[in-house]
């Protein structure tokens, strides 16, 4: 077994649980986009195409939990209609966590997206960004497509965009929604 394997399948031991647990009551405190140095789940992002090289960056977003609510009638209607039930999202909150991100850094394009964690109040997530302008990129026929677009996250070109909108094949998509 390769040293990826060993750390996915480590991920949901005892130990790491217990790291985690620590770990997000500073996270809480922190703000809601945070650059990192490296990534948490270092098996994941590697599957999900970073690398540890110059343009690429890991930034952690947390998300809050939770469906939002329906906006009140002002006028007219009976008062026992006017309740405001919880009112679930069009889009994933990866998504949107993605979104996010894209938006506090936008000359970088959002690569992918992974979990971390989640406690009862908010999710956490790690979005990988590269940075189109930089010429290790450029350089790398990996990744020198992204270099030719723009905004791929606010198109709804991201994997968690594409899961969100019902688009893909096989399991889970054969129900489509007609947006």
């Amino acid at each position: 077994m390769g040293m990826y394997k060993y750390l996915r399948n480590n991920w949901n031991s005892e130990e790491v649980t217990q790291l985690m647990k620590s770990r997000m009551i500073s996270w809480r405190r922190e703000e809601t986009i945070v650059r990192m140095d490296k990534p948490t789940r270092l098996d994941r992002a590697h599957s999900l195409g970073y690398k540890a090289k110059q343009g690429f960056v890991i930034v952690r977003v947390k998300i809050g939990k939770g469906a939002g609510k329906r906006p009140r009638k002002v006028h007219g209607g009976k008062p026992s209609k006017a309740g405001q039930y919880s009112m679930p999202s069009v889009m994933n909150k990866r998504r949107v966590a993605e979104m996010r991100a894209g938006k506090k850094y936008p000359n970088m394009q959002v690569l992918n997206s992974y979990y971390v964690c989640e406690d009862g109040r908010q999710i956490w997530f790690e979005i990988i960004l590269v940075d189109p302008q930089h010429g290790g990129v450029k350089r790398d026929k990996q990744y020198s497509w992204l270099c030719k677009g723009k905004g791929r996250v606010f198109r709804g070109k991201t994997a968690a965009a594409k899961r969100s909108r019902h688009l893909g094949k096989g399991k889970g998509f054969t129900h489509m929604r007609k947006n």
